[in-house]
C-alpha cells in the first residue's frame, strides 16, 4: 500500500513536470491523489530523500528536475513568485540580486535576496540561499517594482532606481560601501531620474543624501537633479555619514576626508569601487 502511494506521488510529480509546472502544495496533491495527509507526507519524504522534491516551507513543494539534481534544487527564480503567493505576502527580488538582473555586478551574488512585508527566516534550497529582508512600507513603493519573465513564469524585482536606494537602505546586505559603489557604477546609467526622486521621498533623507553623493562621485550626477530638488524642498537636511557602519565605531573613527555640502554628507573614507 505504501509503495502504491509513493508511486502515485511519483507519477503526479512527473505529470507536473511534463506540464511545465515546478511547484505544488500538499493540499493540491492530497486532493489529486485522494490520500490523507499522513500518507502524503510519507510519500513526499521518500521523494525528498531521493532529491526529487524540496520543501522550502511546510506544505509547499518544489520539484527538482533531473538537470538540477546535482544542485539539489532549481534556481529560486523558478519558484519565488509561487512561494510568496503561498505565503500571501507582497515581495520583490532586490538588492544585489536585482542589480545582477539589471546587468550591474562584478562578482557572483551569493544570496537570492528578497524584500518582503513579513519577517521570514532564510531558506537553504540546495546550493542556493534565499535571504529575506523586511520592509513594512513595501506596498508604497509599488511604482518601483517590475515584473520580470523567468523560465517558468514571472517574478517581481525592484527597478534600477529602487535597487539603488535599497543598496544604501540595507548596507549590511549590500556588501559594504565599496561594493555599493561598484554596483552603482554600472547600475547608474539605467536609473530613471524622475522615478528616483519619487522613490527617494519614501526612502528617507539620509538614504537619498548618501545615494546622491555616491552617484555624483561615480559620474552619474546628471541623474540626481530631480532627487536633489525634492530633497531641498523639504528644507536643509541634517548632516549624515556616508558609511554608517564605519561611523558606529568611535574608537577607530577616522577624521573626515570630505564634507559634501551639496548633499550634506560626511565622507571619512572615499569608496573604492572594483574596476
Amino acid at each position: 500500500m505504501f509503495h502504491d502511494r509513493r508511486s502515485a506521488l511519483s507519477g503526479y510529480v512527473s505529470g507536473l513536470l511534463s506540464e511545465g509546472r515546478t511547484v505544488f502544495t500538499a493540499e493540491e496533491a492530497e486532493q489529486a491523489l485522494g490520500v490523507g495527509h499522513g500518507a502524503f507526507l510519507d510519500a513526499a519524504e521518500r521523494l525528498q530523500r531521493r532529491k526529487a522534491l524540496l520543501s522550502p516551507r511546510r506544505g509547499f513543494y518544489v520539484l527538482v528536475p533531473p538537470q538540477f539534481a546535482s544542485w539539489g534544487a532549481p534556481p529560486p527564480a523558478w519558484y519565488i513568485d509561487a512561494l510568496m503567493r503561498y505565503e500571501a505576502r507582497p515581495y520583490y527580488v532586490g538588492l544585489l540580486k536585482a542589480a545582477e538582473l539589471h546587468g550591474a555586478t562584478h562578482q557572483a551574488v551569493m544570496e537570492f535576496q528578497v524584500i518582503s512585508a513579513k519577517r521570514l527566516p532564510r531558506i537553504r534550497a540546495g546550493r542556493s540561499l534565499i535571504a529575506f529582508h523586511f520592509r513594512k512600507d513595501l506596498e508604497e513603493v509599488g511604482a518601483g517594482i517590475e515584473s520580470r519573465k523567468t523560465d517558468t513564469g514571472r517574478m517581481k524585482i525592484s527597478s534600477a532606481a529602487l535597487t539603488a536606494l535599497d543598496l544604501l537602505r540595507y548596507p549590511q546586505a549590500s556588501g559594504g560601501i565599496d561594493n555599493v559603489a561598484t554596483v552603482l557604477s554600472d547600475l547608474g546609467r539605467k536609473i530613471n531620474p524622475e522615478e528616483l526622486a519619487a522613490l527617494a521621498a519614501l526612502a528617507g533623507r539620509p538614504v537619498a543624501q548618501r545615494l546622491g553623493h555616491l552617484m555624483e562621485h561615480l559620474g552619474h550626477g546628471s541623474l540626481t537633479g530631480p532627487m536633489r530638488e525634492a530633497l531641498q524642498r523639504r528644507g536643509s537636511p541634517p548632516w549624515t555619514e556616508l558609511d554608517r557602519q564605519e561611523a558606529r565605531d568611535p574608537e577607530f573613527l577616522p577624521e573626515p576626508r570630505e564634507f559634501d555640502h551639496r548633499w550634506r554628507v560626511i565622507v571619512r573614507r572615499v569608496p573604492e569601487p572594483d574596476k
